[in-house]
């Protein structure tokens, strides 16, 4: 029985990998800001200037999704981030995780949805710290100005979400030939 367990699990070695090491290095992070910066230290002298003008580190607690979209809703994104997991996990043979560049993908995701899964319990939001001023836009993508702060748990979620794109659009591709 341990054996069978033990092998089950190291056929998904590199998305418990990817989603441990992106959970431990956003919670270190936001453990960081926690106790280091004020909660709503935004602006100047509060926050840290990285790069004068563009980059800085900030603690904001976010109680919506992206963008403080449903803000107030903090206990439903949190069902919905389990909901999420346990979908991942019962449709781990239709999104092929057996495929390496799936579990990286789907790593990324899970640690990601943990990570702000895990601030919403515990701080009744999530901490944002990554806060960036843009000197352009991109119409529809990018408006001028200050771009919304995120954290290392999201940056998981988009870039899982963008591979997984990627990956789609590639295998779609290969069957279409």
């Amino acid at each position: 029985m341990q054996a069978t367990v033990t092998s089950k699990i190291a056929r998904y070695r590199l998305l418990f990998v990817a989603a441990f090491l992106v959970f431990v290095l956003d919670q270190i992070t936001k453990t960081w800001i926690f106790y280091n910066l004020e909660l709503d230290s935004y602006y100047p002298p509060d926050s840290i200037a990285v790069i004068n003008d563009f980059f800085y580190i900030v603690h904001i607690g976010n109680e919506g999704a992206a963008w403080g979209m449903l803000s107030g809703y903090g206990g439903i994104l949190a069902i919905f981030a389990m909901v999420a997991l346990i979908a991942i996990y019962l449709l781990r043979h239709t999104l092929e995780l057996h495929r390496k560049s799936m579990q990286c993908v789907f790593g990324l995701l899970t640690g990601g949805i943990l990570g702000n899964m895990t601030d919403r319990l515990v701080h009744g939001h999530v901490i944002d710290f990554l806060d960036f001023h843009l000197p352009f836009t991109i119409p529809w993508l990018i408006p001028a100005g200050r771009y919304p702060s995120f954290n290392i748990a999201d940056c998981g979620i988009v870039a899982g979400t963008i591979l997984y794109l990627i990956l789609s659009f590639k295998i779609e591709a290969k069957t279409d030939s």
